[in-house]
């Protein structure tokens, strides 16, 4: 009955607040790193980040998830919602939000930024990036890099739209490839 109320929710909240991404934007979500080629483009609001952190509420994600489309009329097409929960969260807390009996709770740790973020360096960079080799404090400083210990805090990709049951709750789900990064702790 849970999952049905918030997928209820996510469908009402993506029907008012963020099926058109014009409106999202105007209502303060902010599109992350949007010249880094990305499978699913996160727009995300802070606001609903914070909150997200004290408590749970499915009509208010922490991000909107997007595919670009290229064209002549370029935009994008929401796909699904991203929920966050902090950093600490043990397994019971995760688990009281979404189950973790369904979700795919996860959280992007150890990546090292490059001294000059010019290319596809998120995803594209053998060595920087979600994707990178460089994992440490250490090589990263050495490599002139941005350490990172975490991106936010813990969170998890549903894809409300999806007709395969088994997709909906994917982290690696609509062509999302989170699941192929070394620094994803599950």
């Amino acid at each position: 009955m849970k999952i049905m109320m918030m997928r209820a929710g996510i469908l009402l909240a993506c029907g008012v607040i963020c099926g058109d991404y014009q409106k999202a934007l105007t209502d303060g979500y902010d599109i992350f790193l949007p010249n880094q080629k990305q499978s699913v483009y996160h727009f995300v609001l802070d606001s609903a980040n914070k909150e997200a952190m004290i408590r749970f509420d499915p009509t208010k994600p922490a991000a909107l998830l997007y595919d670009r489309i290229e064209g002549s009329t370029p935009g994008y097409k929401l796909v699904g919602v991203m929920y966050t929960d902090s950093f600490g969260a043990s397994e019971e807390e995760l688990n009281e939000r979404i189950p973790l009996s369904i979700a795919q709770w996860h959280k992007h740790v150890n990546m090292c930024v490059p001294p000059q973020q010019q290319g596809d360096w998120l995803f594209g960079n053998p060595r920087f990036g979600l994707s990178g080799s460089i994992t440490t404090e250490a090589a990263c400083t050495a490599a002139g890099g941005s350490f990172k210990p975490h991106l936010s805090g813990w969170m998890t990709h549903v894809y409300p739209f999806e007709k395969d049951p088994a997709k909906i709750w994917q982290a690696a789900g609509m062509g999302d490839d989170h699941g192929e990064m070394h620094g994803m702790k599950m």
